[in-house]
């Protein structure tokens, strides 16, 4: 069987091992970057956003049509966080505070609405094609050749590792950060402090909006990217979430680099084509766990 085979590959060539291991965590580090963005939306305003895969995309768009036009889809980066900033913003103040307030299947149903906007707007802009932003990067080779680091890989890495450094500086030290972080605890009583917390709640819903435009301008640079490629990414992001859970950054980063490292072994035993069955197998499996968990502390309390 072909599984066996590929296994064998790996026990006999461990130099192999190696090399999906580094592809893992540098793929990682961008899976970690917007699974972030959702943990914030998810833990300040308890919005389970399902759109989170298709701002993604549009980020992507953005690198993409940047590098079709002459400009290098490395300056998407910082584009793609500005213009996603300004459209979270948009969709937060005509669309999301309608439902902040209102039950989890609203919330699911008005996010699941907008990622299916934007995925038939980018179908109609840009066809159904796949695409991707030729950075012009080339690859390291060692081993022989039997290891490769593709170096657009390992910038996205440092990207994402800069921005994410970024926003927790921002969330430690700001006052809109400390805001954050006290409307996350209880939101009822930062209003009474004074917090507007509906201010909290736009910014917090732009930044998401912004870090995945970011992380999706690097995602165009590493694979490529199609209208209806959401889905995936939105997957990605709620698996990280919850198996890290709420507010556990390091958690988040963690689960980001083991999302990154799974698929690549995964992929390379089982085949490309599983790659997508794997995120999607460990959505389930994770949802299992976390009911579990859940059955056994309800047994304990009880």
């Amino acid at each position: 069987m072909q599984i066996l085979s590929n296994i064998n590959i790996l026990i006999e060539a461990p130099v192999f091992n190696l090399a999906l291991l580094i592809e893992g965590l540098l793929i990682g580090s961008v899976f970690a970057l917007a699974a972030y963005g959702l943990a914030l939306v998810w833990g300040v305003m308890n919005v389970k956003n399902l759109a989170q895969g298709d701002f993604v995309i549009m980020g992507g768009y953005i690198a993409w049509y940047l590098g079709e036009h002459g400009i290098h889809p490395l300056f998407g980066v910082p584009v793609a966080f500005l213009i996603l900033w300004c459209f979270g913003w948009l969709i937060y103040r005509t669309i999301i505070y309608r439902v902040i307030d209102k039950d989890l299947f609203t919330s699911l149903l008005a996010t699941f609405g907008i990622a299916l906007v934007i995925s038939q707007l980018l179908n109609l802009l840009f066809s159904s094609d796949t695409q991707t932003a030729d950075a012009g990067f080339e690859s390291w080779f060692f081993f022989d050749g039997m290891v490769s680091i593709a170096q657009v890989k390992l910038i996205a890495f440092v990207c994402a590792a800069l921005l994410a450094a970024g926003v927790i500086t921002f969330m430690k030290n700001s006052r809109m950060g400390q805001a954050i972080r006290a409307t996350a605890q209880d939101a009822r009583a930062a209003k009474v402090l004074g917090i507007d917390t509906d201010k909290v709640y736009c910014f917090t819903f732009s930044l998401n909006a912004a870090i995945c435009g970011a992380a999706g301008a690097l995602i165009a640079m590493i694979w490529v990217i199609q209208p209806f490629y959401g889905i995936t990414f939105s997957i990605r992001s709620f698996v990280i979430v919850t198996a890290a859970g709420f507010g556990n950054l390091p958690g988040v980063i963690a689960a980001g680099l083991g999302m990154g490292v799974l698929e690549q072994f995964g992929g390379f035993i089982l085949g490309a084509t599983f790659q997508q069955a794997i995120v999607v197998g460990l959505l389930v499996l994770v949802l299992v766990v976390r009911q579990m968990q859940q059955s056994r502390h309800r047994q304990v309390v009880q």
